[in-house]
């Protein structure tokens, strides 16, 4: 029987301080419930409890499942090895029955506007490690991804496509990060489905997006001034995207991201409204969710403030 592919999830908070009014769990928990999304990324440090159970709990409180997390980590340096800090991570993965690590490769830098020019040692580094840590992650039964990032080590189509000839990880397809970087995302769907395993829905005002490639605005400045919208209502090619992960048989998350910055706590409904925006989109690109699959569905928003 065919797997259900799940909607998407809501990962709340940002690993970025500074990056403004961060909203508090409970309500993003419960939003997360409201809108009917069943799953969530576990978010930054800090967001649930650093105990695996006491998280594990709180997301059963809430009736959420755990898909895995976003995890910031330094994979070019010759004198930093990212395995013990990655091993940490996956031993927490069981109590909350997360299968994915979704592995970003940041620069060292605060934030995400400027960054380092890799060397070739640099690169060779980087991508040995990428394999040493997807290795890692099977030996737990998790599936190592590599998130491409703008302001990390790997953010251009080109950076992008060195990964996929140089290491066997598979990529989580963040549709944002690759238009924000000069390349279309869903080109990247149509040529290389198979090497996706995880993806990042978001979408983007195409004009902001350049701006944050010819300098004229930090990427900070642009996601506070609102360059991501909600799905379907930016320039990013959601359905085409959809379309080709679907028809190669893609079977993994669907997790939708808007970033903002917030000022002070919402009034009225706030974030949740354009995230269930995006989950309607994406249900109506997705169609009515099988009753035969044996995959969960999840839930949430990927709203970062």
């Amino acid at each position: 029987m065919p797997p259900v592919v799940p909607p998407p999830y809501w990962r709340g908070g940002c690993e970025v301080r500074g990056w403004g009014y961060q909203l508090s769990p409970a309500r993003v928990l419960k939003e997360m419930h409201e809108v009917g999304l069943a799953a969530t990324e576990l978010g930054p440090e800090g967001f649930l409890p650093s105990d695996p159970a006491a998280a594990a709990a709180v997301l059963a409180a809430n009736h959420l499942g755990a898909v895995g997390g976003f995890t910031p980590v330094v994979m070019h340096s010759p004198v930093h090895d990212p395995v013990p800090e990655i091993d940490r991570v996956l031993a927490t993965y069981k109590a909350t029955g997360s299968g994915v690590l979704v592995l970003s490769a940041v620069s060292g830098l605060e934030g995400y506007d400027t960054r380092p020019t890799l060397d070739e040692e640099g690169w060779g580094i980087l991508l040995r490690n990428l394999d040493r840590l997807s290795a890692l992650a099977g030996e737990y039964g998790v599936r190592a991804v590599l998130h491409h990032h703008v302001g990390t080590m790997v953010e251009t189509g080109d950076e992008v496509q060195r990964v996929l000839e140089g290491s066997s990880v598979p990529l989580c397809l963040d549709t944002g990060h690759l238009l924000i970087g000069g390349s279309d995302p869903a080109e990247l769907a149509r040529q290389s489905p198979g090497r996706i395993a995880h993806a990042h829905l978001k979408d983007v005002d195409s004009s902001m997006a350049a701006q944050v490639r010819s300098g004229d605005l930090t990427y900070t400045q642009a996601v506070r001034e609102g360059m991501y919208r909600p799905l379907g209502r930016g320039d990013v090619d959601i359905a085409a995207i959809v379309g080709y992960l679907e028809g190669s048989g893609y079977d993994g998350w669907y997790v939708l991201e808007q970033d903002a910055i917030l000022t002070a706590e919402p009034e009225g409904e706030g974030p949740v409204a354009d995230v269930r925006a995006s989950f309607e989109y994406l249900r109506g690109l997705l169609g009515p969710p099988s009753t035969s699959g044996v995959r969960p569905s999840p839930a949430g928003t990927g709203e970062r403030a």
